[in-house]
């Protein structure tokens, strides 16, 4: 079954080296929370905050061995008062788990974004 698992992390500053440790994090702990694999990732789909330009997260990823999983990056809608620095993701995964079984991660100063589902997956470091 086709299920789409999302999550969100935040960096300090616009720098290439902090988007692709940010980015590299965030997938790395939704395929360890979810219990996913290369092969198990269909797509996935990056948005960043307007104030992200230094480098594309699908490039972190595909340092990561994704070498054949369709990617896209794009922005975030511009809304006033939003969270900066954000980078969102939208992953399409092969899983027999249902949809409450899924994870969601937010990291850093995303965790504000769903604090539900923060509380509910335990997921409060930084």
């Amino acid at each position: 079954m086709v299920r789409a698992i999302r999550g969100a992390t935040t960096v300090e500053e616009n720098t290439k080296e902090e988007i692709f440790g940010a980015t590299t994090e965030l997938v790395a702990e939704i395929m360890k929370q979810n219990g996913l694999t290369r092969d198990d990732i269909i797509s996935i789909i990056f948005s960043v905050t307007t104030d992200l330009d230094a480098a594309f997260p699908a490039a972190a990823v595909r340092q990561m061995g994704f070498d054949r999983t369709a990617m896209l990056c794009t922005y975030e809608m511009d809304v006033p008062g939003s969270l900066r620095k954000c980078i969102r993701v939208l992953m399409h995964v092969e899983t027999d788990r249902r949809n409450d079984e899924l994870k969601y991660i937010y990291l850093k100063e995303a965790r504000k974004l769903r604090p539900d589902l923060v509380q509910q997956n335990g997921r409060m470091e930084d």
